[in-house]
C-alpha cells in the first residue's frame, strides 16, 4: 500500500529494480502515509528513526486479500506489523486461512516493533494466536519474550514448535536455534566485520525462505538465512545490501571450504 499516485510510481520503480511484482498493490488515500526510516550506518549505539503515522499498509483489507489466488504461490510470508491494527489484522489473518486452505505454506516473521501497537499484551495475545495457525514461525529471542508475555520466549518456541512445522529462534550473534517438533538444531552466526545491525532481520528471512523455495532442507535453509544477514551488516544500506542469489552461493560456498581445512 502507498499513499497517493506520485509514491506509487516511485515505488513500483523501485520495487521493480528487485525484481518484485506490485499486481497486487493499491494506491490509497484519506489521510494514509507512506512511512519513512532514517537510519545510522554503524555497529555501536546504532539509531533509527521510522515515521509511521496513519501508514498506508494498515490499509490492506478483505476485498485485497479476496482478489489472490493463493493456489498460485508456494508460501505466504507475514510480518508481525501486519496484524498491529484493523482492517490489516483482520485482513492478514483471513490472507494465513486461504493460503492454507489453497495448500500454501505460511511464514510468520514475528519482526516485533512496539510502536506499532497499544501495548506488550496485546502483541502477545495476537502474535500467540496468529502464529499456532502458521507452519513456521520466525523471531527474535526478544521477540519470543514478547510473545511469552515478559516469560521465557525460548521455552514458548519450543512449545510452538509441537504445533506448527518449525520454529526459528534466532539469537544475534550466537546464531540460531530451529525446533522441529523433537529435533532441535543450532546453526552458528557467520563471523564478519558488521557496520550496523540494520537488514539483518530481513535479509535471514529472504535467505530463509528463499532456501526453502530451492527444495533446501530446514538447516541448510536456516543457514543461508544467516550467511544473507551476515552479508547484510557488512554493507551500507538494506535492500540494497541484500545479497544476489550467486553472492550468496559464493559466501556460502567460500565458507564451507575454509571449514574443511
Amino acid at each position: 500500500m502507498v499513499s497517493d499516485d506520485a509514491v506509487g510510481r516511485f515505488v513500483a520503480n523501485e520495487l521493480a529494480c528487485y525484481g518484485v511484482g506490485t499486481a497486487h498493490t493499491r494506491v490509497v488515500s484519506d489521510g494514509a502515509r507512506t512511512s519513512l526510516a532514517v537510519v545510522a550506518t554503524r555497529n555501536d549505539d546504532t539509531q533509527s528513526v521510522i515515521y509511521r503515522n496513519g501508514a498506508a499498509d494498515f490499509e490492506l483489507n478483505a476485498v485485497d486479500v479476496e482478489a489472490v489466488s493463493f493456489a498460485s504461490f508456494g508460501g505466504l510470508i507475514v510480518t508481525g506489523t501486519a496484524l498491529a491494527a484493523d482492517p490489516s489484522r483482520t485482513a492478514t489473518f483471513l490472507a494465513a486461512e486461504r493460503a492454507r486452505a489453497a495448500g500454501a505454506a505460511v511464514i510468520f516473521d514475528v519482526d516485533y516493533r512496539p510502536y506499532s501497537w497499544t501495548g506488550d499484551r496485546e502483541a502477545a495475545a495476537v502474535y500467540r494466536h496468529f502464529a499456532e495457525g502458521c507452519d513456521i514461525v520466525v523471531g527474535n529471542d526478544e521477540e519470543f519474550a514478547v510473545m511469552a508475555d515478559g516469560g521465557d520466549g525460548e521455552l514458548l518456541a519450543r512449545q510452538l514448535a509441537e504445533g506448527v512445522d518449525a520454529v526459528v529462534y534466532k539469537m544475534g550473534a550466537r546464531g540460531a536455534r530451529t525446533f522441529a517438533g523433537s529435533a532441535v538444531f543450532q546453526t552458528d552466526a557467520f563471523p564478519v566485520e558488521a557496520l550496523k545491525p540494520t537488514g539483518a532481520g530481513d535479509a535471514f528471512l529472504a535467505g530463509f525462505a528463499t532456501g526453502l523455495a530451492l527444495g533446501l532442507d530446514l538447516a541448510a535453509s536456516v543457514r543461508r538465512g544467516a550467511a544473507a544477514a551476515a552479508i547484510v551488516v557488512t554493507r551500507v544500506g538494506c535492500a540494497p545490501a541484500s545479497p544476489t542469489a550467486a553472492e550468496l552461493d559464493s559466501f556460502l560456498a567460500a565458507r564451507a571450504m575454509s571449514s574443511s581445512l
